[in-house]
């Protein structure tokens, strides 16, 4: 596979003026302070196009944008390994992607994306369901140590350089046992989760011997991602909803959550 990444380097991050407002006395009419000024992340919009088709509208943040772009054909069902990938090419100001694959994939029948899709579960959820290809299966009883998870979250303790600098980001985490192998970031928490799984492809890592471990809260189609990936363990900071429970438990995905370096909560444990 090829990868020719033109895009130049963007910013991610801005400096913008705000009013800071405190309350002041029992009337609380605000004391103020004017010129005040913050880093704020920057929106990246990309349009990806598969043999020639527009297929993913992406709301993301400017960085490991060929990672982006092999995990979501990757989880999604349009390509089984990095080998069904012929070429990737990202263009100057980082707007589009051109995707060819193999061509005996070609011409296979795929849906053109005309919304640009949301950063939001919902909005994953939807589209995820509208053009997603891959069957979810059950994932193989794997045996997990709890020291791997505190590990990963340790790393996260550590915090990620543009959430240090903006605290606008989603932070995702890729481990090997015990070992933190890859660290990603961007404005929507399912993109930081496809950048770890298009690395993960790069590498040629075994996706069943890793963890994930993401900083955002854990709704079914981040569930449905990591199953469709064959990643055996999911690791969250944040809550998980009633339905990612149930499927983790349909599809023997070990979930966990509110990991911290001193406690963790263990939703479903399908270890052997």
């Amino acid at each position: 596979m090829q990868i020719n990444d033109r895009m130049e380097q963007l910013h991610n991050a801005v400096s913008q003026t705000y009013t800071a407002v405190e309350p002041d006395g029992p009337g609380n009419c605000g004391k103020q302070e004017r010129g005040r000024s913050r880093e704020i992340v920057c929106e990246h919009f990309l349009d990806v196009y598969v043999d020639e088709q527009l297929t993913f509208r992406l709301t993301c943040t400017a960085t490991h944008l060929p990672e982006l772009i092999l995990g979501r054909l990757f989880t999604e069902g349009w390509i089984e390994s990095i080998r069904d990938v012929e070429s990737i090419t990202i263009c100057e100001s980082g707007r589009s992607a051109r995707v060819f694959l193999q061509e005996n994939l070609r011409g296979s029948d795929r849906q053109i994306s005309t919304d640009r899709e949301a950063s939001c579960c919902i909005g994953n959820l939807t589209f995820l369901g509208k053009n997603g290809k891959r069957q979810l299966r059950e994932l193989p009883g794997t045996e997990w140590q709890n020291a791997w998870v505190f590990a990963l979250a340790g790393e996260f303790a550590g915090d990620s350089k543009l959430h240090r600098q903006t605290g606008g980001t989603h932070s995702c985490y890729l481990g090997v046992r015990d070992k933190c192998v890859c660290s990603m970031e961007d404005i929507g928490r399912h993109n930081a989760l496809d950048k770890c799984i298009g690395y993960a492809l790069l590498k040629q890592l075994d996706l069943s011997e890793c963890i994930l471990f993401t900083t955002g809260r854990v709704p079914t189609d981040m569930v449905q991602k990591v199953i469709a990936a064959g990643i055996p363990v999911l690791t969250s900071k944040a809550v998980p909803t009633d339905q990612a429970i149930e499927l983790a438990k349909k599809y023997h995905l070990n979930l966990i959550c509110r990991a911290w370096p001193d406690r963790m909560e263990i939703y479903h444990d399908a270890r052997k």
